[in-house]
């Protein structure tokens, strides 16, 4: 029997084409009033997986757009009752269900202020959508599943559209028309990873690295690893690893390491090489066929690095279904969990 979770991971590719044919005119109208107003910087309030997406526009806004981007920390607003100056930024808030209400206080508070709000989320009427003075509509369809998955990849899509119509370049209007494409793609090549996952079944910690753009994407599939499987799972940037937590690596220790083409591969296979010498599992996310490592899943070649995050998530949130399924655990609603989670 197909689950939930299967069937959303499965209708990525249609969410995104959906989001960009109804959503791309609207996004270039927010995106002249973000030139009109011209922020200083970005302030981004998200909780959960919305906080992964947030970790994306970081690299994307403040590499293709100059903008510097901070994560704001919601409970200044809602259990200090503070308020830092925003009335210079554009601030955004990410949210699936859109009812967070320590992520509306942020909202609230920077609009009454006079800074430039804007909300992402899968529920146009939602607390959150309704805060902002600018919204957009992820348009993904009902998520049933507790664990986010369809809603985090159209979350990215829908900065890095924000990303393209605020630069205005036409090669990135072309890329992003091809991200559905990339998605089926990569939907099939990880289809291989139900063929050896059983043997990950009695492991109970877990790293995840990533760097730059993939930043995002070692946290997201640490999160799901964590939340569908009920193990320790560590998410890092490559280069923070080095720095005293690859000190955990010991012999058959599982680390997966996002590692497609871009600016980070060379230290990412760097990196690799010290963690065979430690004995580690490598599981190896990449578009690189000469990467040797103990598993690989393979991405489509061609993404470019700036979108590539939206695809290379996809084959995480695979294997913490499939790991789930060989240790029979419940998938559309683990143990503890629920759909909604409403922060203040």
């Amino acid at each position: 029997m197909t689950t939930h979770l299967e069937t959303e991971i499965h209708e990525q590719p249609e969410a995104l084409s959906r989001l960009l044919n109804e959503e791309s005119e609207h996004i270039a109208d927010i995106a002249g009033k973000i030139r009109d107003f011209d922020p200083t910087f970005v302030l981004i309030a998200a909780r959960g997986t919305s906080d992964n997406a947030a970790r994306y526009a970081q690299y994307a806004l403040g590499i293709e757009y100059g903008l510097p981007v901070a994560l704001a920390a919601p409970s200044i607003h809602t259990l200090y009752h503070a308020q830092p100056r925003m009335n210079r930024a554009l601030v955004i808030g990410i949210s699936q269900s859109g009812r967070s209400e320590d992520v509306r206080q942020v909202i609230d508070d920077a609009r009454a202020q006079g800074a430039l709000t804007l909300s992402i989320t899968n529920e146009p009427e939602s607390p959150i959508a309704q805060a902002a003075a600018n919204h957009i509509w992820l348009r993904c369809g009902e998520e049933v599943a507790v664990a986010a998955t369809k809603t985090y990849t159209t979350q990215v899509m829908a900065l890095a559209m924000l990303v393209g119509a605020l630069t205005g370049r036409a090669e990135m209007q072309t890329a992003l028309a091809a991200v559905p494409d990339h998605m089926q793609a990569t939907l099939a090549l990880a289809d291989g990873i139900a063929g050896w996952v059983e043997q990950y079944r009695d492991s109970e910690r877990y790293a995840v690295l990533g760097r730059g753009y993939h930043y995002c994407t070692a946290f997201e599939i640490g999160q799901k690893v964590k939340e569908m499987n009920s193990v320790t799972c560590e998410q890092y940037s490559e280069a923070d690893f080095r720095h005293g937590p690859i000190a955990i690596v010991q012999r058959g220790f599982p680390v997966i390491v996002v590692a497609p083409t871009g600016k980070p591969l060379p230290l990412m296979i760097d990196l690799l090489g010290k963690l065979q010498a430690r004995g580690a599992e490598r599981i190896v996310i990449t578009d690189q066929p000469d990467i040797q490592a103990e598993q690989t899943v393979m991405l489509p070649s061609g993404m470019p690095e700036w979108l590539a995050p939206i695809c290379a998530v996809v084959p995480g949130q695979i294997y913490a279904m499939r790991l789930a399924e060989a240790k029979g655990l419940p998938i559309d609603q683990p143990e503890g969990l629920t759909k909604v989670t409403v922060t203040r």
